[in-house]
């Protein structure tokens, strides 16, 4: 058996796959991929963010689930920006208030989890150093490295609503990100084009040599809760002190005869696991992949089983979450029912969360198995001066109003759609994923698995279909589905063309393993720059 990893930035796909040749394990090549895309990819993850993961271990039947989520800081409130509140973001990336309190700047900074997270899987389950995990990032950040196209368009793209931050935004806002991420004439960098992050390796050589609870407890966390205290955070020095990872975090359910395993509340798992039990019970490859049909039925499903999740999905520490119940098969036939008989589905808008963060995926030539997803959010643009990495920006996933189970409470974590995913046939995992991509996340992945497991697609061409939406109001789908199609649909169902044939949606990366043979396929979604190695 090989080695295989996928990922969205090829430098970190690249690094993470000389570990495994080197006989570092799936932990090892995730750890270290995951530092080089925090370099590489600055507004989609990072130290300063947080992690979740989906871990199967070679000879053991019991997946490992860790959460190091941001949480809302211990000075927050629920009615602290109640005040503010403008409008939702139309394309439900949270709420646009006044000031982007809870999007830029240092308000909108949650408590870190990233690097206790990474710390904690490298330790159990690796097997090298947390030095030799840290050392290629600071390699990339010193040498620098190159923009990419995709990298360099998404500087240039400008905010889609007046009152919405864009990314050059987050970097022009703060005086240490524009020194970093602008050219001395003011623009961002360009395709070709190389940047170095000289403050970034150095703070990442200060925890190789002190180690990760340093960010936490010790030197790095005096400099950021200092910087954090004088600008108006609402993070203190004993919300980085008290930091704790929350253990155990899988939801497990049942598709046709396979077993699916993903992230708890408050993430996408248990609303991917309701979407598959309601098409559990309709026959999509009788169908036909994306045809009028199957779009309809696949969307309502989606549509369901957000009707479900968005008045209830919350930090289950906080709100009881009636996880198993919107995963039950009961619940199951009662949507099944109402899509049969052509009922109209009414969805609660909710705020959704940003899309930009990041994921690799790889299993090792021992079995071992990781889906890791991490993120900023967008970055809120913040940079401690001299320290080289921005901070998420997560404030912005809470409802600002009080009385919501996703409503602002100190040291609460926020809802995503983060669903790091692994598909067992009996006790043996044959599809290994996650994606970026806020609450789409959990629409895309669901559309690969079904690509996999119902029409037989190998790890590329189910990360390349032309994929669809539905969470709230009209289906989405992309351009590469034809319009004589969606008239179809239309008879039954508003739906619209986004403006992409690629991408727009989540971005999956994916992994499969022949049951028989063990081979392992790698499938990098074609909307980014991503890469699959099997090595």
């Amino acid at each position: 058996m090989a080695n295989a990893i996928v990922a969205p930035q090829p430098i970190a796909v690249e690094e993470g796959a000389k570990v495994l040749m080197a006989g570092g394990n799936a932990i090892d090549a995730a750890v270290t991929a995951a530092f080089v895309q925090a370099i590489v990819d600055p507004h989609s993850c990072g130290i300063g963010g947080y992690m979740l993961v989906n871990l199967h271990l070679a000879g053991d039947q019991r997946p490992v689930g860790i959460d190091a989520p941001a949480l809302a800081g211990s000075k927050t409130s629920p009615t602290m920006w109640e005040d503010k509140l403008l409008r939702p973001n139309p394309d439900g990336w949270g709420y646009f208030l006044e000031g982007k309190v809870n999007d830029a700047g240092y308000t909108s900074i949650c408590i870190p989890g990233w690097i206790k997270g990474m710390a904690a899987i490298l330790e159990r389950y690796g097997t090298i150093s947390w030095a030799d995990a840290i050392a290629p990032a600071i390699r990339v950040a010193t040498e620098g490295w190159v923009v990419s196209e995709f990298r360099a368009n998404t500087w240039k793209r400008k905010a889609a609503y007046p009152e919405a931050t864009s990314l050059r935004d987050y970097i022009t806002m703060h005086a240490e990100a524009s020194r970093i991420y602008l050219k001395p004439d003011g623009d961002t960098y360009d395709k070709g084009e190389i940047i170095c992050n000289p403050d970034y390796a150095a703070t990442l050589q200060h925890l190789a040599a002190h180690g990760p609870e340093d960010f936490y407890t010790g030197d790095l966390a005096a400099r950021m809760a200092s910087d954090l205290a004088a600008n108006g955070s609402n993070v203190t020095t004993e919300d980085l002190a008290e930091y704790t990872i929350r253990e155990d975090r899988i939801v497990t359910g049942t598709y046709r005869d396979y077993t699916i395993t993903s992230a708890a509340s408050p993430h996408g798992g248990p609303t991917l696991i309701a979407i598959l039990n309601i098409l559990e019970g309709f026959d999509l490859p009788a169908m036909g992949h994306n045809t009028p049909d199957y779009i309809y039925t696949v969307g309502m499903a989606m549509k369901a089983a957000f009707a479900d999740r968005n008045p209830y999905m919350a930090d289950p520490l906080f709100s009881e979450v009636p996880e198993q119940w919107m995963m039950s098969k009961e619940r199951a036939a009662h949507w099944r029912d109402r899509i049969k008989a052509g009922e109209q589905i009414e969805v609660s808008f909710t705020p959704t969360g940003t899309p930009d963060t990041t994921q690799v995926t790889v299993v090792d030539n021992q079995g071992n198995c990781i889906s890791l997803t991490h993120s900023l959010g967008s970055s809120s643009g913040v940079i401690t001066p001299g320290m080289g990495f921005m901070y998420n920006n997560s404030m912005v996933n809470f409802y600002p109003i009080s009385g919501h189970p996703n409503s602002i409470a100190p040291r609460k974590s926020r809802t995503t759609g983060m669903a790091p995913t692994i598909v067992y046939k009996g006790d043996k995992p044959v599809l290994v994923l996650g994606a970026p991509g806020a609450t789409r996340i959990i629409t895309s992945i669901l559309q690969v698995i079904t690509n996999v497991l119902d029409f037989g697609m190998n790890a590329t061409e189910a990360t390349h279909a032309p994929r669809i939406d539905c969470q709230v109001g009209a289906i989405r789908a992309h351009m590469r589905i034809p319009e004589y199609v969606l008239a179809e649909v239309r008879r039954r169902h508003p739906i619209v063309h986004i403006p992409q044939s690629h991408g727009g949606f989540a971005l999956v990366h994916a992994i499969t393993i022949d049951p028989v043979t063990g081979k392992l396929a790698g499938g990098a979604d074609s909307g980014a720059d991503g890469m699959a190695l099997v090595v």
